[in-house]
């Protein structure tokens, strides 16, 4: 962000300081790798802009450095000793093997750096967005007439589950109830672990019931401020995806547990680093929790719950999908979970109406009973 300078925001947007900053920080981490890029992949530089998220054009210019990094590091295909320095007439001798060896060549690779190794090793969903970023890299240059061939047809297919085969992972009830009990008495914890939770125990609860109330994206919690809160309406108010602002109503439940933490544990003003007075979940240093740190905590707690390793936690995200199979199996419309979660599609919620089902037939398979007929002995014979 800018080196070292400080950031003044002047915002004139309805929208809070904090996202209109979060967005200011995308933007400029996206001009940044663009800078380090060729200047002939402007046009789509500029497609990125117009057509997907602003994370997801983030994550594609990532994937393009790093192919432009593999061909000056890992092939004869150029020779730049800089990203930005490659040339399209190398650009134009790329085939879709070499793409194809790229792909398998990001399956594992190691880095090392000083003293050490790092082995890295991705799934086949991160291959197939690495796929992609690159597939619409040379389609563009196709469309822009700086390409002769689109060679995308000759890209190796990436084997990626569909939704509906992947496992929804969620904790039954009586996890959450467990769970929920050791952020409330400190049960479970370590010693360490306890003198957190001494000072953040409220918090931390604030945290986990929204989360399992609402569903909520971890950036759209992340970025929750105290003036996100309208308690005498009964309401709340977040930005998800695209920008899209959303009021949700509050339960006494999660009324109870913000209230609580806003007038008995969050930090007093002066005690708040500059910049984050209105943030809502802050650290012990008085400055907006990040997003890690959230992880961090939903894991230790989730283990908790399932009696289960602190790595072996689940993510926020098995908390969202906590909340809509609960939803959904206490009756709920699924078209109304739908629209709580802001799922784009019903077929998204759908799956976790079948996991429920599932589930369900999982419990009644177990509950096999022994029965012997009145008359019968154990061979059947009277």
């Amino acid at each position: 962000m800018a080196g070292s300078k400080k950031i003044k925001l002047h915002n004139r947007s309805d929208k809070p300081d904090n996202i209109a900053l979060r967005q200011y920080e995308i933007e400029e981490n996206c001009g940044k790798l663009e800078r380090q890029l060729p200047g002939f992949m402007r046009g789509y530089f500029a497609y990125l802009k117009g057509n997907v998220l602003p994370l997801t054009r983030y994550n594609y210019l990532k994937d393009v450095k790093f192919f432009c990094q593999y061909l000056i590091d890992e092939t004869d295909l150029t020779q730049a000793k800089t990203t930005k320095e490659i040339k399209l007439t190398e650009f134009v001798e790329i085939k879709a093997v070499d793409v194809n060896i790229f792909i398998d060549y990001c399956r594992q690779y190691t880095v090392e750096k000083d003293d050490v190794i790092t082995v890295y090793e991705n799934s086949n969903k991160t291959l197939a967005r690495k796929k992609s970023s690159v597939s619409v890299l040379f389609k563009q240059l196709y469309r822009d007439g700086l390409l002769e061939e689109n060679i995308t047809d000759g890209f190796d297919p990436i084997r990626v589950p569909k939704a509906g085969e992947r496992e929804i992972k969620t904790l039954q009830d009586d996890e959450v109830m467990i769970m929920l009990d050791a952020v409330s008495t400190g049960t479970h914890l370590t010693d360490k672990e306890r003198q957190f939770w001494e000072k953040t125990r409220k918090r931390d609860k604030a945290i986990l019931i929204l989360f399992l109330t609402y569903g909520l994206r971890l950036f759209e919690l992340q970025q929750l401020n105290v003036s996100s809160f309208n308690f005498s309406r009964g309401e709340f108010k977040i930005y998800r995806k695209r920008d899209k602002e959303a009021v949700m109503p509050l339960n006494r439940s999660v009324t109870e547990v913000v209230e609580d933490y806003i007038a008995n544990e969050r930090p007093r003003e002066d005690r708040i680093a500059e910049g984050h007075e209105d943030a809502l979940f802050l650290s012990i240093q008085g400055k907006r929790m990040t997003e890690r740190a959230i992880r961090d905590l939903v894991k230790k707690y989730t283990s908790i719950g399932m009696a289960t390793s602190r790595k072996a936690g689940y993510s926020p995200h098995k908390l969202r999908a906590t909340a809509a199979t609960s939803l959904i199996g206490r009756g709920n419309s699924i078209f109304d979970v739908q629209a709580l979660m802001d799922h784009e599609q019903v077929t998204t919620t759908q799956l976790y109406a079948d996991h429920k089902m599932n589930v369900k037939r999982d419990l009644v398979k177990d509950m096999e009973w022994e029965l012997e007929r009145r008359g019968e002995d154990s061979n059947g014979k009277k």
